[in-house]
């Protein structure tokens, strides 16, 4: 493992993927922190160039289908995994539980894995995201919200409705054809089989290239 500042294997989504809706929510308030999270110096979105062509191909395959792709997240720089592991700590700062973590004590938050002092997404070549229906103009219903932390995100569970669930497999199959994998614990996460950068960690802001 090591750390790097060397940005020029990176793009921004929005110039490689021009159909890519965003709401990068790191640097915004509503969030499970409350706060514009460190790093987030603008509401950009940035991956590995390969992460990138291959969310380019979902994108395409999205918009014959009337979907768009929303991103959430991207690229996090570590500066914003350590604001992350700051606020876990701070057992008293609880203004955003109601929204994100009303079933869990945030002190179970690192113990349970939800905050962790190093992310994925610092190799750059993780996505958060959700489809955008472009007939409806609304996100396409998932059956929870991005960042809730607990068993209602798990891509699999059976809590949520047939088509809130048959929407969640279908977003899955759609990123798994280009090398996406998901994980078991947020429908919304996934990241390129075979990263570019699978032992480094970056360290730059997140803002526009």
């Amino acid at each position: 493992m090591r750390f790097s500042s060397d940005d020029s294997g990176f793009v921004a989504i929005s110039e490689a993927v021009p159909a890519v809706l965003l709401e990068i929510r790191y640097h915004s308030t509503y969030n499970f922190i409350g706060d514009r999270v460190d790093g987030y110096e603008q509401p950009a979105a940035l991956l590995t160039r390969e992460a990138a062509e291959a969310l380019r191909l979902v994108s395409g395959e999205a918009e014959r289908a009337g979907f768009r792709l929303k991103i959430f997240d991207a690229y996090r720089p570590q500066m914003a995994v350590d604001h992350f592991m700051r606020w876990a700590a701070d057992a008293a700062d609880t203004r955003m539980q109601a929204y994100f973590y009303p079933g869990i004590d945030k002190r179970r938050l690192i113990p349970e894995g939800y905050i962790a002092e190093r992310s994925g997404h610092s190799r750059g070549s993780t996505v958060d995201l959700t489809f955008f229906d472009m007939a409806s103009g609304r996100e396409v219903d998932m059956g929870g919200p991005f960042d809730f932390f607990g068993e209602l995100s798990h891509p699999d569970f059976r809590g949520v409705t047939d088509s809130q669930y048959a929407n969640r497999m279908r977003l899955r199959e759609a990123m798994a054809r280009r090398g996406f994998r998901g994980i078991s614990s947020e429908w919304w996460h996934f990241t390129l089989e075979g990263e570019p950068f699978p032992e480094t960690y970056f360290t730059f802001p997140v803002r526009m290239k």
